[in-house]
Order: C-alpha cells, then structure tokens, then sequence
C-alpha cells in the first residue's frame, strides 16, 4: 500500500512536470527553440497567485485565471522582445538569450519580493480521499493535478488538430517557409504558441506550490530544468510525449527518493534520460527526422 501511495503521488508530481513540459515542447516544435525562460516564467505566475490569493483574498479559480492572464502577456512580451529579432539568429544566440532572460526575471523576482521563501496557500479546496480502510490516503491537490493535465492534454490535442490556429501550428512546425507561402501568419502564430505555453506555466506553477507549498525567485529553475528532460524523454515537439515523459519522469523521481535515496534522485532521473536518448536519441515518442542534402 505504501507503494502505490509513493506511485500515485509520482503521477501527480509527473502531471505537473507534463504541464510545463508541454511549454518546451510546443515552443521547440513551431519555433525550433529552447526556452529555458519557462520555468520562470512559472515563478512569476506563482507570485501572482501568492499575492492575489494569499494576500488580497481573491477567489482561488480568479487568482489563477489572473495569473494566467499575466503569464501569457509575459510569455508573448518576451517572444517580441528577447526572441524575434533573433528569429534567424545561429540557435546558440537564442540559447544564451533565453538563459538571459532566465536569469533576468530572477533577479527581478529577487528585487520586488526578496530572496526570503514564502509560505504559498494551496488554491485546491478538495479534501483528501481515504482507500482501503484508511491505509491509503490521497491528498486533494494529488487529485486536482492528475485530472487538470488530463483535461488540459486532451483539450490541447483537440485545439492543435481540429482549429485553423492548431493547423497553422502545425504547418509552422513542418515546414515555416512554405506555411507563410501558404497564407499563415509565422509570427502571430509563434505569438500564440508562447501565449498558450505560459498560460499553462502558471496552472503549473499553482497546482507545483499547492503541493510543495514553498515559493521563492528560484522556484521554477530545477522543475524547470526537469520538465525540459521530460520533454526530450518523451519526444520533444511530441503532445502526447511531454504527458508520458512527464509522468515517468515523477514516477522514477518519487520512487527514487522513497526507495533509494533523496540526495541521488535527481541524479537518477538524469541517469535514465541519458540512457533513453542512447537506446532511442528522439526520446520515446519523437519521430527521427530525415534532412536532405
């Protein structure tokens, strides 16, 4: 029983690293670039909420509809802004530009709020469940998290293959030059890729700190970091990818800190990954690409 505990709260752990998984992974598949500002991004939505909730007393369902609001003005501003110009920039210059503005909203988050961790409110107001006579307990924010990314999954699947904005996703993604001769607007599209991607930064970022309830400038940096492995685990540019890679992702992790040890968890996810990508470099759902010469 206390293993299926440490399995479910890997799923819910693995959801949250989906949700944010799916902002790299978008972002990779129409614009072929990493943006390590993601999980930052998830930081900023996470102080919104603090503030909004913890402090002024919103509804928990219009802090977050706020924060997600605020996130995808941040997303689309720093699309504009950090990265446009550097649309056929060498792709280590918008590496380095993303680790920039990574690091950059940081320091802003470190100025306005202060390095100080804070004490973050769960916006979940389910009670916890009890299984099996009391011998399994699962927490209100466990549930809320598994059923938001299934939901948001199933939604985005449906956007990106049954919307004229999901079809121009798509042809971005395949091939950009011929999508602008077809008549899609590249930009714009972009745009709204970053829109979506941050919006589900900050779902993420509420549901992360409703179950680790501690928040500070550095927050998103290793979740971050972790959903980006996920990413590439599952196939990065994959939707169904980032769900699988996610949720195995926290699996391995929970059952590594429960099993072996807290200190090397994390290095055991990194050591599985580099396993995945030397038995299958596309991660596991990632479609090898064949380019011509």
């Amino acid at each position: 029983m206390q293993f299926l505990s440490y399995l479910i709260s890997g799923i819910s752990l693995g959801s949250v690293y989906a949700l944010i998984a799916l902002g790299y992974t978008m972002v990779y598949g129409i614009a072929k670039m990493l943006n390590f500002a993601h999980g930052d991004i998830i930081m900023i939505g996470s102080y919104v909420i603090f503030f909004a909730f913890g402090s002024f007393g919103w509804n928990p369902i219009v802090a977050v509809l706020f924060s997600m609001v605020v996130c995808t003005i941040l997303g689309v501003v720093i699309e504009r802004i950090a990265y446009r110009p550097l649309r056929e920039a060498p792709s280590l210059a918008v590496l380095i530009t993303a680790i920039g503005v990574s690091y950059l909203l940081q320091q802003v988050a470190q100025l306005l709020w202060t390095s100080n961790a804070k004490s973050f409110t769960s916006v979940v107001g389910f009670q916890k469940v009890t299984l099996f006579d009391g011998q399994l307990t699962i927490s209100g924010e466990t549930i809320v998290t598994i059923l938001v990314c299934v939901v948001i999954m199933v939604a985005l699947t449906l956007f990106v293959n049954h919307t004229v904005p999901g079809h121009a996703m798509l042809a971005v993604s395949e091939d950009r030059g011929a999508a602008q001769l077809m008549g899609v607007n590249v930009n714009a599209t972009i745009s709204l890729t970053f829109a979506i991607g941050s919006a589900l930064a900050a779902v993420a970022g509420a549901l992360l700190c409703s179950s680790y309830p501690s928040l500070s400038p550095t927050t998103g940096a290793m979740p971050g970091i972790k959903a980006f492995v996920a990413a590439v685990f599952g196939g990065i540019g994959s939707i169904p990818g980032a769900l699988i890679g996610g949720i195995l992702l926290g699996i391995i992790e929970n059952l590594s800190k429960a099993y072996i040890s807290t200190q090397l968890s994390d290095a055991i996810v990194f050591a599985v990954l580099i396993v995945v990508l030397l038995v299958k470099p596309t991660g596991l759902l990632g479609k090898k690409v064949n380019v011509k010469v």
